[in-house]
């Protein structure tokens, strides 16, 4: 091992308190995965009992997972006792990066208000400046001095010695044993531990408790097998250990008209080629549910398949052309109560209740009234599943459902968006909905206009990407067919039963395929 931070030939980094799931019930004093010989052992039981940091909801602590630039400011910031400001982004700790830039912790090209930065591991110089700043902003290094302890101080950067000889001249950092900063590398959890426990003793701050530990958001893109039952938990979609769950996968276009694409070979495709989640689409009109029962049997057999291939299944109810999610409620009320009698207790189903209510709609006058009765129809059969609910406009109009949401839990909104169409107008309205309390997933999203058509806008469409990343937003992409659309993932005449290879993807599937973990 190599690290920078050593005491007793241990290595040490900062670690952030953030984690995934950080649940104050995890004994923290146990860790499965630290041994009680284990160098970082003393202080990872301290820092933990201060309420610095918290294990996982596995009874694990991770030691050697890296933390973020997010995870390390909003720690300083809770022993400071510095209040998170109004960020610009709806990442979760936007708040406290913002206040930490509005101190000159950092610099915003360091880490940019857009957020796209907050989640990457943080390089040793970087954390060194930051730590200085919030504990030590008085403090001065001796460059003959600290330059000499250091065999690779030429690599740190011009920006960072500053800091990193301040840290040094505090006591705080020491090289590895080969005398090395390492000033680009990231840091450990375990490393962390021993950092934050020294810098706080020597800022006369090592009494500090902090009441609620910071939470990391720990992103998992696995399926069924790794996640079990979701649960929403503020604006993230979580698993079964409180591990924030992202969803990425495709949808399909109207099941009467392209049922080959739910075949257990099709949807093996989709999965093989990293997708963990897909969405049928029941039309209501143009020859579906409603003119044809019979369809929900194409339905069944892709949910089926989707299953069976370690996916969760999204069962849409995908009103369009009627517009009002009243028009056919009885008819929605029967087929959600025989899917969910169906389904019941199975961890891999979502319910998403009306795709795109459109047209002379409201939230309060049709789409809540609409939610609320099926949502009690559904919970009546099963108490636990996830369910999707649209909003007015093609589920643009968020701002409807931040004034009134709906009552009860693990209920999410759709929000859906066509990169040649949707710009950062949308992102907003997302952004502000997120800040709000509103848990969002894009059921449905296209790199075309808004029709499906006039070509792929690949640039627009990986500002979207970078957003629901850096948001930890779950989403399916419209749509898996060979329709011969911008919007289709695949060419016309493509056989995805015998796999998809590249070959066979459309421009637009080609990048969305890209994205799957």
């Amino acid at each position: 091992m190599d690290l920078n931070f050593l005491e007793n030939d241990a290595m040490k980094k900062i670690i952030m308190p953030i984690v995934a799931t950080l649940i104050l019930g995890v004994n923290t004093f146990a860790f499965s995965d630290v041994a009680s010989d284990a160098w970082y052992g003393n202080t990872v039981t301290n820092m933990s009992g201060k309420g610095y940091l918290s294990g996982y909801n596995d009874n694990t602590f991770r030691p050697e997972n890296n933390i973020s630039a997010a995870e390390l400011v909003t720690i300083l910031s809770k022993i400071k006792g510095v209040s998170p400001s109004v960020g610009p982004s709806a990442h979760w700790a936007s708040g406290y990066m913002q206040s930490a830039l509005d101190k000159g912790w950092y610099d915003w090209d360091e880490f940019p208000p857009t957020a796209e930065k907050f989640d990457e591991p943080i390089s040793r110089q970087i954390a060194a400046k930051i730590m200085v700043k919030a504990l030590f902003p008085e403090a001065k290094g001796d460059y003959n001095t600290a330059s000499k302890m250091l065999s690779d101080f030429s690599s740190v950067d011009g920006r960072y010695i500053d800091g990193v000889l301040a840290a040094y001249s505090q006591g705080i950092m020491t090289g590895d044993n080969n005398g090395n900063f390492n000033p680009k590398k990231g840091l450990t959890r375990a490393e962390a531990c021993s950092l934050l426990e020294r810098a706080l003793s020597k800022a006369g701050l090592g009494d500090v408790k902090v009441s609620e530990p910071v939470k990391k958001t720990v992103v998992n893109s696995k399926g069924i097998s790794a996640n079990g039952r979701l649960h929403v938990e503020g604006t993230r979609l979580c698993n079964q250990n409180g591990e924030t769950v992202v969803l990425n996968g495709m949808s399909t276009h109207g099941l009467q008209w392209f049922p080959q694409f739910t075949s257990q070979g099709a949807i093996k495709a989709v999965g093989d080629r990293g997708a963990n989640v897909m969405r049928f689409a029941m039309y209501t009109d143009e020859n579906g549910y409603i003119s044809s029962p019979s369809v929900k049997n194409t339905l069944i057999n892709g949910v089926d398949a989707a299953l069976a291939n370690d996916m969760y299944a999204i069962i849409d109810w995908h009103i369009l052309r009627d517009g009002d999610p009243l028009t056919y409620k009885e008819q929605s009320k029967a087929f959600f109560t025989e899917m969910a009698n169906k389904y019941k207790g199975n961890p891999g189903v979502i319910y998403e209740i009306c795709n795109e209510p459109n047209g002379n709609v409201s939230w309060q006058g049709n789409i809540k009234p609409y939610a609320d009765e099926l949502i009690t129809t559904i919970r009546s059969i099963d108490s636990d599943a996830i369910i999707l609910v649209g909003c007015a406009d093609w589920c643009q109009r968020l701002e409807e459902v931040v004034s009134s949401p709906l009552q009860g839990k693990n209920i999410m909104y759709t929000c859906h968006f066509y990169a040649g169409t949707h710009t950062q107008w949308l992102r907003d309205k997302v952004a502000s909905a997120l800040n709000s309390g509103i848990p969002i997933f894009i059921s449905e999203w296209g790199t075309s206009a808004a029709d499906g058509s006039n070509g792929v806008y690949i640039e627009e469409a990986q500002r979207w990407v970078d957003f629901m990343n850096s948001n930890n937003i779950s989403r399916c992409n419209w749509s898996l067919c060979d329709k011969a659309e911008s919007s289709a993932a695949l060419n016309p005449g493509a056989n995805a039963n015998d796999g998809i290879d590249n070959g066979e993807l459309s421009a637009s599937g080609s990048f969305v395929f890209s994205q799957f973990n």
